[in-house]
């Protein structure tokens, strides 16, 4: 979809795409700047002592970003997978077997796909940073637009791993997800937070 059929969709009564998938796409404009910056500074004189790292910052920023992108449809493909259960049959003892062993299965994808799209955010944060002081000072308030699109994808995938996970009966899948996902946030936040107060602070 373009941009604007995919916010037309959003502000519709369908629920998917949903705040996933938004967050999905803000992390992958958030390391797309990322990537812009990188761009913009290779090959330039000035910035010649960084031009390999500038270079590896261009390569791993793009590589992540069609990570996010994927992620925006695996949002809303999990998401549709979990409203398709709710259509099975439940008549007999086996349907409702059948079912409930189905929830389980898609509640785990759609605990799965935001978790991973907030470790995509903490590994852009990290990218996003080798590039500040670095990188070239007429783009550097596209650094910290990108860092606080990336914090967005973080807390906006947390909060959707958190309202699936507590439907979770596998106990080990669960409290892993928890206290890795708390884990990231407790990186990614701190670490977007950085990253906006630096180039803030050069201007």
């Amino acid at each position: 979809m373009t941009i604007k059929d995919f916010t037309k969709k959003l502000g519709s009564d369908a629920p998917a795409p949903g705040g996933g998938s938004a967050a999905a796409l803000s992390g992958a404009v958030g390391v797309g700047l990322t990537a812009m910056v990188a761009s913009l500074t290779v090959g330039k004189e000035k910035y010649k002592a960084h031009e390999a790292l500038m270079q590896s910052v261009l390569k791993d920023a793009a590589a992540l970003k069609a990570k996010m992108l994927e992620t925006i449809d695996r949002d809303t493909e999990a998401f549709n997978g979990v409203t398709a259960v709710f259509k099975m049959p439940k008549e007999t003892d086996g349907d409702k077997a059948r079912r409930k062993s189905a929830m389980q299965e898609a509640l785990k994808s759609a605990t799965q796909v935001p978790f991973d799209m907030m470790a995509y955010a903490l590994a852009g944060l990290e990218i996003t940073e080798k590039a500040v002081g670095k990188s070239n000072t007429n783009a550097a308030s596209d650094l910290g637009v990108a860092a606080l699109h990336l914090k967005a994808a973080a807390q906006g995938a947390w909060l959707n791993v958190l309202i699936n996970v507590g439907g979770i009966k596998d106990e080990s899948f669960a409290t892993t997800c928890q206290e890795q996902g708390r884990a990231i946030l407790a990186k990614a936040l701190p670490l977007a937070d950085t990253i906006y107060e630096a180039i803030q602070s050069a201007m």
